[in-house]
């Protein structure tokens, strides 16, 4: 069963494999949308009403929050730790931590999913993907990642099984990233992928990374330990791929 959903700003694609009876799949389905939707209201910077900006202006604070909010802060502050202080919610400016809350919602989603009983489905979030099991055809599920000038093209294809894509660029949403350090729009790498086990962590090191620069392929080869791979391509036109990033032949 396939359904796309629009949501946070973008089309949700959900693709569930599982030979389950149709009103299964449907409830699962409904109860993912249900989902990124409440995530949608509680942390979008462009609702005035939303928890996040009640948050920015003061109105409420910390202790009021949710259990969600004070989880997507926490991870947050543990990740411009773990960054060198290249993850950063508050790059821009006032808090915006939707660096992180996109991947993590889809995380989410795909382990509400798996609880109900779907072990072979993909949710695709704007580029940010959540892929378990295998895909119809009894194949891992195959990903193209943009290439960063022609739209129509892609720079690598991917076979995944139960794991995290998440690609970060300036070539889609132009200066949405910011070196913490400048202040000044992230220069020197154009597209960063991320892959592992953990959507919201791969979404997270791929901004880190394009925030880094050039100095964020050294940083990306190190985090192949931590069981993500990773591709890029330089603001010059040079791509790079750690060994063991999945690929298709």
């Amino acid at each position: 069963m396939h359904h796309a959903e629009h949501v946070m700003g973008t089309v949700v694609s959900i693709d569930l494999a599982d030979e389950l009876p149709a009103p299964a799949l449907q409830s699962m389905i409904d109860d993912v949308c249900r989902w990124l939707h409440e995530v949608d209201r509680r942390f979008s910077t462009y609702r005035d009403d939303s928890e996040v900006s009640r948050l920015r202006r003061g109105e409420i604070d910390i202790s009021a929050c949710s259990d969600d909010m004070r989880h997507v802060l926490e991870a947050c502050a543990d990740l411009w730790r773990s960054t060198d202080g290249y993850f950063d919610a508050y790059a821009g400016g006032p808090l915006d931590p939707s660096g992180y809350v996109k991947g993590w919602s889809v995380e989410v989603a795909s382990a509400r999913l798996a609880e109900a009983g779907s072990v072979h489905h993909c949710i695709n979030a704007g580029g940010d993907i959540r892929a378990r099991g295998l895909s119809r055809k009894g194949e891992p599920w195959r990903v193209g990642i943009r290439h960063p000038w022609e739209a129509d093209k892609v720079s690598w294809v991917l076979s995944i099984t139960d794991c995290a894509v998440a690609t970060s660029g300036s070539y889609e949403r132009g200066d949405h990233v910011f070196n913490p350090r400048t202040g000044s729009p992230a220069r020197g790498l154009r597209s960063v992928t991320v892959v592992g086990p953990d959507l919201a962590l791969a979404d997270a090191y791929a901004t880190a990374a394009l925030a880094m620069g050039e100095a964020g392929l050294s940083w990306l080869a190190k985090m192949v330990a931590e069981g993500y791979d990773s591709a890029a391509v330089t603001d010059d036109g040079r791509a790079f791929t750690t060994t063991g990033l999945p690929a298709a032949v």
